[in-house]
């Protein structure tokens, strides 16, 4: 299999990288100072050519194949830029299951950045059983009224938008009551609230009460009742290492760590390059996959348990490398024990690979 760039690959490559290099230094690329700048960077990307490569052209994208996000994620982490912001299941939610009057008025600014969104799935009672969720969306003439307390709401203090799950029939089984909308952010009955992270990051989650917030009807994306259906097609790609693309920032640090070890490196950091070497592998063959029209499912339960390892294994090659002096490595190692929680536990995602893929019961 050849995974080098092809010609118009590499000219793009070539691009990209003399364009983050005149950026260097212009966005922070961790902490609070980063998410106040995110949007910034979001909107500086589609602008110069880098974001949105692989999105119909209808809505703004360029319909190039999927290896170019990762190009523009491989390139971003050897400058040493911001990450790229990470929305694509949301685009991918939409594109799928809202009809051609919600695609053409909200995935344009979606993909653009000139609108900000958030994604109200979870609820403090209701996470990784997310059929559980008690959020209540009531039809009240041409509008819906909700009720409900979202929580690790990325986004949510500067959302325009919020993709909520919302019940709104408690008569049918937990997966069939639950219907998905576009609810404005900016409106009254709706009231926000940051969580301070372990990392020391303050601006990146929050939690969101919604208190008799109202929604068009026309902004129910599918039928009423469908909603789990979106849930679905969004987790899965949210689960997707290719997507997020994180591999190349993995790489980017283990090799950072082994730069500095004077002598034998500890173990925990020989085992974390082979790790990442693994990851880089295996996305490069979803890629494969994906240029061939193979869509996955279940497997991005798969995706989410290795990145998942090859996440927390980096953490803790960073704290047997440098401990905790330095404040940006161990930082990361400490936002690293999340990864087992969201997007889906690792035990939700073992237990979706032994039902779905595997067929044991």
């Amino acid at each position: 299999m050849d995974f080098r760039d092809s010609p118009d690959e590499a000219a793009f490559r070539e691009r990209l990288h003399g364009w983050l290099l005149e950026q260097k230094g212009r966005f922070p690329t961790s902490g609070d100072e980063y998410w106040a700048k995110a949007g910034e960077w979001h909107q500086a990307l589609y602008a110069a050519g880098f974001f949105g490569t692989s999105w119909p052209k209808a809505y703004g994208g360029q319909e190039l194949p999927p290896v170019y996000d990762v190009i523009v994620d491989e390139e971003i982490a050897k400058v040493g830029a911001p990450a790229r912001p990470s929305l694509g299941y949301l685009v991918v939610g939409l594109s799928h299951h809202g009809n051609e009057e919600l695609r053409q008025r909200f995935l344009p600014g979606m993909i653009n950045g000139t609108e900000r969104w958030c994604q109200g799935f979870s609820e403090p009672g209701a996470g990784s059983d997310l059929a559980s969720l008690t959020t209540t969306a009531t039809r009240d003439g041409d509008e819906y009224v909700i009720h409900g307390h979202k929580i690790w709401t990325s986004y949510s203090d500067v959302a325009d938008w919020c993709l909520v799950l919302a019940r709104t029939d408690k008569e049918v089984p937990k997966h069939k009551g639950i219907s998905a909308f576009i609810v404005p952010m900016h409106q009254p009955g709706i009231v926000q609230r940051p969580l301070k992270m372990i990392s020391g990051v303050t601006k990146e989650f929050g939690q969101v009460e919604f208190d008799g917030a109202r929604v068009s009807a026309d902004n129910l994306i599918g039928e009423l009742g469908d909603g789990w259906k979106l849930a679905m097609t969004v987790v899965s790609h949210e689960r997707e290492p290719s997507t997020l693309g994180f591999s190349a920032r993995y790489g980017k640090t283990v090799r950072q760590l082994a730069k500095g070890v004077d002598g034998t490196p500890p173990e925990e950091l020989s085992w974390a390059w082979v790790q990442t070497e693994m990851l880089r592998l295996h996305v490069r063959r979803r890629l494969s996959e994906q240029l061939d029209g193979m869509t996955h499912g279940p497997q991005g339960s798969l995706d989410k348990l290795l990145m998942t390892w090859v996440e927390q294994s980096v953490g803790h090659a960073a704290l047997a490398t440098v401990g905790t002096g330095d404040a940006e490595q161990f930082g990361a190692y400490m936002y690293s024990r999340a990864q087992s929680v969201m997007g889906g536990t690792s035990q939700i995602q073992k237990n979706i690979i032994a039902q779905r893929i595997l067929g044991l019961r």
